[in-house]
């Protein structure tokens, strides 16, 4: 598994492990760090036994999803909590002409925390402080829809598959029980997939799935 070393390694450490952002978003990295754990002293945002290692389970863990889908700038992130992916896709996407991040969250500390992140930092996101049911049919035409650690494979389909049914691609970072979720789904939905390599932890994957419209019904 992919290590950074120390508890406060930082966005410095990011370029040792492969990944290149610019200065500008290493800065709003590190300040939504650092906020986020001003919060977590209020509110329940990340598990607190991850603390210690919010870069590698956390921060890179999402920014690898943007690695994968470098050209896309409208995603939606179901579920978005603390910010974890759609927020650190934020930083890395701020600045671009038509970026475009939709976080849904329906407790509404957690959306304060949100919208707070996203005014200091001025990150291009929407926060829909509803219920993903309310939230997708809302939501213009996007490029990409995630979720992480929210529910099972199946679920995240079944929140998502209008947005999925329009032509976005879903990419769902998953653990060791990746397949299994993957043949409960495939059972109910119609979907062409491919597995990507996590590069945080070897047994987990990151399941990239698309819809056919012509095998879509209803």
């Amino acid at each position: 598994m992919m290590r950074l070393g120390d508890r406060e390694a930082g966005s410095g450490s990011l370029a040792k492990i492969g990944i290149d952002v610019s200065r500008e978003t290493s800065a709003r990295l590190d300040a939504y760090v650092a906020m986020l754990r001003e919060w977590q002293t209020r509110i329940n945002l990340v598990s607190p036994t991850t603390l210690g290692s919010l870069w590698e389970r956390h921060i890179v863990d999402s920014l690898q999803l943007h690695a994968l889908k470098p050209k896309a700038l409208r995603w939606a992130d179901m579920g978005s909590g603390g910010g974890l992916p759609g927020i650190v896709l934020a930083c890395a996407l701020a600045g671009q002409d038509g970026a475009e991040i939709h976080l849904i969250e329906s407790n509404y500390k957690k959306a304060a925390f949100l919208r707070a992140v996203s005014v200091a930092l001025e990150l291009p996101t929407t926060i829909h402080a509803m219920r993903i049911e309310e939230a997708v049919p809302r939501l213009p035409a996007i490029d990409v829809l995630t979720a992480r650690a929210l529910a099972p494979l199946d679920d995240l389909i079944a929140y998502g598959n209008l947005l999925l049914k329009s032509g976005a691609t879903g990419l769902f970072p998953k653990g060791r029980d990746h397949q299994s979720e993957l043949t409960d789904a495939l059972r109910n939905w119609q979907f062409s997939y491919q597995l990507h390599d996590s590069i945080t932890e070897p047994a987990s994957r990151i399941i990239e799935i698309t819809f056919d419209p012509l095998n879509q019904s209803g």
